[in-house]
């Protein structure tokens, strides 16, 4: 059943659906819930389901038939979907009888054409998802359980592929050449669709897995009240953790490297660019929590580097992460949380003084942290300076220097 393959009717600007809208799908629907589009789309949802249950149970020699019968219903069936968000919706606006919620919703509409012409292919996707989970709701809303699990079980099946298919596509466009702007867009798409996926669609599953359980739980921990920066990429970070476990395919190990860089990245710039302590000192523990889940969930089952040296170092870095847990054991959670701030900080410096000065504050602010941890000293703003007549003299003003005193590690 290949998304690709699933052609649906591609509406003008006066015929097409607009953006999702959601639980409020009574509020659409009502006006011509007993009408004749309503009836067309009970029999073409009824068609749809029963041609997904001959592809489930269709032998070998019949599975190509059955696939090609169950792509058109499916075709057929959605098209219904949009037939019926078009005379509910459409006429109410041009005839000026719509509310203010119908107004906001056509809104939504032209932003999705907009999106047809920039991305075809992101297009079909969501246009698709979105039909779906109005429908989702619209079976939900007649309260005939029975119906609803059988629909909820050809739902769950198809929104997984379109959802897998979507970020398949966006990882690809990652690999395309573009400039930054158009990469932050990739970026954001991503994590909004991940996160789409898990405030709409995992709810709705039987989820054994107690890593994702975890996962989820933490994510849900972010969803009441107004976030700050910090919560924004703490969140993300959980969105990532999941994608390695829900979209290992969709989104490989090489575009997971990726979202994590961003986040690194989006990290020590909030910690440079704020001026409040607790929330710079906020951004910085987050920092060191993302140094350890990008370790341990990509870094360490990475299988191809760029070069031996970088995977050398890596493990060298590691072994002496490993070796943490012994100073945790020996001389306790203090000491233990002073050593991994140097190793981490350390290694984090040697790789952005590749990059010459463009992270200048962001070393500046890892060596006043080692200045604090006792792994560096400052040098004091003045020195004493010969003079001939007057012999010695103290010279205020002169830079303080860090210098390196012996550290727990030896430089990475």
């Amino acid at each position: 059943m290949g998304l690709e393959e699933k052609s649906l009717r591609i509406y003008d600007t006066k015929k097409t659906f607009f953006a999702r809208i959601g639980s409020t799908f009574g509020k659409i629907f009502d006006p011509t819930r007993n009408g004749i589009n309503n009836l067309i789309l009970n029999r073409k949802r009824s068609s749809v389901m029963k041609a997904y249950r001959q592809v489930e149970s269709a032998k070998d020699n019949k599975k190509e038939t059955a696939d090609n019968n169950y792509q058109s219903a499916y075709s057929l069936y959605l098209e219904s979907v949009d037939e019926l968000v078009i005379h509910s919706i459409y006429k109410k606006v041009t005839n000026d009888e719509a509310s203010q919620f119908e107004k906001d919703a056509m809104a939504k509409y032209y932003n999705i054409v907009h999106l047809k012409e920039k991305d075809e292919n992101e297009f079909k996707h969501k246009k698709q998802i979105y039909l779906l989970s109005l429908d989702l709701n619209n079976v939900k809303e007649n309260k005939k359980q029975k119906v609803y699990d059988e629909y909820l079980k050809f739902y769950l099946h198809e929104i997984d592929q379109l959802y897998k298919s979507l970020l398949k596509h966006y990882s690809i466009k990652l690999s395309e050449k573009m400039d930054i702007t158009q990469k932050e867009n990739v970026y954001e798409n991503i994590f909004q669709t991940l996160e789409e996926y898990v405030e709409k669609i995992i709810p709705l599953k039987e989820i054994k897995d107690e890593e994702i359980i975890r996962q989820c739980s933490l994510y849900e921990t972010y969803e009441v009240g107004k976030l700050d920066q910090v919560d924004v990429i703490d969140k993300r970070m959980i969105l990532i953790a999941l994608s390695r476990k829900l979209f290992t395919h969709s989104l490989p190990l090489v575009v997971g490297e990726k979202l994590y860089v961003k986040l690194l990245k989006d990290t020590r710039a909030l910690i440079v660019d704020t001026k409040i302590t607790n929330k710079r000192e906020s951004a910085y523990k987050l920092l060191l929590r993302l140094m350890d889940q990008y370790c341990d969930k990509l870094l360490a089952v990475k299988v191809y580097w760029s070069s031996d040296s970088d995977k050398q170092d890596f493990n060298i870095f590691n072994e002496k992460r490993k070796q943490l847990d012994k100073i945790l054991k020996t001389d306790g959670l203090h000491e233990y949380d002073e050593q991994r701030q140097i190793l981490y900080i350390r290694r984090d410096m040697k790789f952005l003084n590749k990059y010459g000065n463009k992270y200048f504050r962001v070393i500046k602010f890892y060596k006043s942290k080692l200045v604090e941890l006792g792994d560096m000293r400052q040098l004091k703003d003045s020195y004493i300076k010969f003079d001939e007549i007057k012999k010695y003299s103290t010279v205020k003003g002169f830079k303080g220097a860090m210098v390196n005193e012996t550290a727990c590690w030896n430089n990475l």
